[in-house]
């Protein structure tokens, strides 16, 4: 319905510019009144639906063709377009193709989905969880190393994230110039790929082993070993939630892909500032605190 909406605009736009006697026909009435009849609709059935879907496509088909014989009527060295209904115009053929795929195909899924025509970068990522089953947002690959935050990659695709542990710890050694002694990650980062590939790299990976659970007990030092690690790992999660909750991570208001991106590297720049802030007025504070010990020590001596 709103490709249906920006296209019924951009042919108003073109026949305004042409000046012709009799504007295009687009049955916009007729669309929005189906279209309401089945979206105020309280429950509304897979057939009702797939119907209401191929009427829509319809019109839009219609309305695309319509804007294909507008815009050969134009001079070619010029555009009648300006740049933003050029990239809507790009992004309702999309839209139409692959909706057309899934209606063709009684499907609700295709790869690479657009969900939004003026964010066509956003893509649906099904999370299952209790309050939102399905999320739009970037996926990001985050490392911490002494509580400050790297960002190691950022995508809008839904994507299995285990494949970004070897990227990262490769950014490790290419920053460090050395692997890291221990990996500590979530579970869905414990492949049987990755264990490989950190047991030929000599990187202990901190987690569960895989198969069945092994006849020998853990020791006291082991179980406080893994305990200690678990609790590093959650300190990524509490980055998280300090991004979300005070830094608004998850109120990113821009609309284009590179400046949703800037904003989010910003929010974790402004974090590690916060950290090395906080890191050197302890600094300062504890150096102060020895000087003015050590000179009381000396005063005492001379006394």
């Amino acid at each position: 319905n709103d490709s249906r909406l920006e296209s019924e605009r951009m042919i108003d736009k073109l026949y305004a510019k042409l000046e012709l006697s009799k504007k295009p026909r687009t049955y916009r009435r007729k669309a929005k009144k189906q279209y309401l009849a089945i979206a105020k609709k309280k429950h509304k059935t897979n057939k009702e639906i797939h119907k209401a879907i191929g009427q829509q496509l319809r019109y839009v088909r219609r309305n695309l063709n319509t804007m294909e014989k507008l815009l050969d009527m134009f001079n070619q060295q010029w555009f009648p377009l300006n740049k933003r209904d050029q990239k809507i115009y790009w992004v309702i053929q999309h839209i139409y193709q692959q909706q057309k795929f899934m209606y063709d195909n009684k499907t609700k899924s295709c790869e690479h989905r657009i969900v939004n025509i003026y964010q066509p970068h956003v893509r649906p990522i099904v999370r299952g969880k209790a309050k939102t089953n399905v999320e739009f947002g970037s996926k990001q690959g985050v490392s911490m190393i002494n509580g400050y935050v790297r960002l190691n990659t950022l995508s809008w695709e839904a994507y299995n994230e285990s494949s970004d542990l070897i990227k990262q710890v490769e950014a490790y050694e290419q920053q460090h110039g050395y692997y890291p002694e221990v990996v500590i990650t979530d579970k869905i980062y414990g492949t049987r790929d990755n264990r490989q590939w950190l047991k030929e790299k000599e990187v202990r990976f901190s987690g569960k082993s895989l198969g069945r659970p092994p006849k020998e007990q853990q020791t006291s030092y082991q179980k406080r070993k893994q305990n200690k690690e678990n609790g590093m790992r959650n300190q990524v999660e509490g980055k998280f939630g300090q991004g979300k909750n005070g830094y608004g991570l998850n109120k990113i208001r821009a609309r284009l892909q590179n400046t949703s991106e800037s904003w989010v590297a910003c929010i974790y720049f402004v974090m590690n500032l916060v950290k090395f802030t906080k890191d050197f007025l302890f600094c300062l504070i504890f150096r102060s605190v020895l000087r003015f010990r050590n000179s009381i020590k000396l005063f005492m001596d001379y006394v």
